[in-house]
């Protein structure tokens, strides 16, 4: 065993330090049930306990298929507390796509609670390692008979019992969590952690950009199972003795609108996505009264979007870039520095570089791919050694994102590396289009991909979600792209707009631009003499 000296437990540093402190008595959990420290620190025991019962050993991993709560929040505790790996994972699979991630990731044990038991039967049955299953509330499970049912609370009573809950020996480089890409094609990867990872980006983004307080309640639209959501919501309060606010509901406004006048969080975290849906909601600006700060992750804040809701709610929005491999942000927006339309500057402990496909730095002003090295980079992906290398170089990681940086340096986001397209022969940023678009009061989102004319040369086509119907969808087709030629050069001008009900996106609300395209090669071309001629 490690010497003591050696010894780092992200639970610890989590959950058991404030209480060897002497802040047991603040509160953890905000909601039903609210815990202290006392208490969280407790269970996660109990439920390390529980878990190292059923006969796992240090990093097997414990698949999470679990809405947001105390369950939940335990589950990824104990997991850490016991030296096992956490791996949370989308709520959103069916029970296919669950099936081939629990067998990926070579789990022994998976805990569910009651909505995902349908797809969690269906995972089990082709997954052969898996040996234990844990349901946390109602529901029916049909196993194989090498798995063994538990409820949560037998595991608890079990735990209590085991006298196991102790913290376990791990180190700074011992696996803690392992989260899987969205994966918009392909079988998703698991991005593998350590317990060192999760210090660093409390206190780098966490501290030195959220300047987060002991007197801070945080609540987060991204749920615990992605990158984004399990540091807004466990890391970054739970690093300074904060209040988390856990919803298992899914996040509508009218949910975020109830759980803001309860809970009277003072840091707000969203997607783009869900900012546009919030400004077009009748929630009232008082409902954000208590918030001192919201952050954006996920995908670029259109500089037009970022406007309306502060405008609406006043609030500030920090916009940044992280990535499932970097755990959290590494670029961002700072309160005393908001530059909308871009991701700001570099989190304190990171380097950010811009290169040209050869590899090179490129000068300010010129677009390139976005490469990162920073403490919080995964070690690579489980079982996936090609794209392991393609995308960890060295100390650095290739984000697969297009950026450009201006003079006075701040970064702006330009899409992902396959999103840029090509107008006759000049590059065009879709979020550049899709930032002018959604100046247009009558535009609530944008998408802008790239779909090939009758002589296979890409042009540049708007999807939109508008506010009302429009009554005659030719001149309101009209209408937008002569808003854009007025904002933009020609070129870049969409060659056509398709109006929808809503935008295709993941589970982490980022556009799916695959299905977008999709969308629009679907549909017929509009007739030929009706199609506006925009000189590249």
């Amino acid at each position: 065993m490690p010497p003591d000296a050696d010894m780092f437990n992200a639970a610890s540093y989590l959950v058991s330090r404030h209480v060897a402190e002497g802040r047991g008595d603040r509160t953890a959990v905000v909601g039903s049930p609210s815990l202290t420290y006392a208490d969280l620190d407790r269970q996660t025991a109990t439920v390390a306990g529980g878990l190292r019962s059923l006969g796992l050993r240090r990093d097997d991993r414990v698949v999470l298929v679990m809405s947001d709560g105390v369950p939940m929040l335990t589950g990824i505790l104990g997991a850490f507390r016991a030296g096992l790996v956490a791996v949370p994972v989308s709520t959103m699979f069916n029970g296919a796509e669950l099936a081939k991630i629990v067998a990926d990731s070579g789990a022994r044990a998976v805990l569910v609670t009651g909505e995902f038991v349908d797809a969690v039967t269906q995972a089990t049955a082709a997954s052969p390692e898996v040996e234990h299953v844990v349901l946390a509330g109602d529901g029916g499970l049909d196993l194989p008979e090498h798995v063994l049912l538990h409820t949560w609370e037998e595991l608890l009573s079990t735990g209590e019992r085991s006298g196991l809950g102790d913290v376990a020996r791990t180190t700074d480089d011992s696996w803690a969590l392992w989260l899987y890409t969205s994966g918009t094609t392909g079988l998703p990867k698991a991005a593998m952690h350590r317990h060192a990872n999760i210090r660093h980006v409390c206190e780098t983004y966490g501290a030195q950009v959220l300047g987060i307080r002991p007197d801070d309640v945080t609540f987060s639209v991204a749920k615990l199972f992605f990158a984004y959501g399990i540091g807004n919501s466990v890391f970054f309060p739970f690093s300074v003795g904060a209040a988390t606010v856990l919803e298992p509901r899914r996040p509508t406004p009218d949910v975020v609108r109830e759980r803001l006048e309860e809970a009277r969080p003072t840091l707000f975290f969203g997607v783009p996505t869900f900012y546009a849906a919030m400004a077009a909601s009748d929630v009232p600006a008082e409902a954000f009264t208590s918030v001192r700060l919201c952050a954006s992750a996920g995908e670029p804040l259109p500089a037009p979007l970022q406007r309306r809701f502060t405008g609406r709610y006043s609030v500030d929005i920090l916009d940044g870039i992280g990535s499932t491999e970097a755990l959290h942000i590494f670029l961002s927006n700072r309160p005393d520095d908001i530059r909308p339309g871009t991701t700001g500057v570099a989190v304190p402990g990171y380097d950010v570089e811009v290169r040209d496909g050869s590899g090179r730095p490129v000068p300010d002003g010129e677009p390139g791919g976005l490469f990162v090295r920073g403490e919080s980079i995964a070690l690579g992906y489980w079982h996936r050694t090609d794209a392991t290398r393609q995308v960890f170089q060295g100390e650095w990681l290739s984000t697969g994102d297009t950026y450009v940086r201006d003079r006075d340096g701040y970064y702006a986001c330009l899409g992902r590396n396959s999103d840029m397209l090509k107008a006759g022969g000049i590059w065009v940023s879709p979020a550049e289009v899709e930032s002018r678009l959604l100046e247009h009061p009558s535009v609530l989102e944008a998408a802008v991909v790239g779909v090939p004319d009758e002589d296979g040369l890409d042009k540049p086509v708007a999807v939109v979600v508008v506010s009302e119907e429009p009554g005659d969808p030719a001149g309101a087709e009209a209408d937008l792209v002569e808003w854009c030629r007025e904002g933009l050069a020609h070129f870049k001008a969409p060659r056509k707009v398709v109006f929808v009900t809503d935008l295709p996106k993941t589970a982490t609300g980022k556009l799916q631009r695959f299905k977008v395209r999709d969308l629009v090669g679907s549909r017929p071309d509009p007739d030929p003499q009706a199609e506006l001629e925009v000189a590249p």
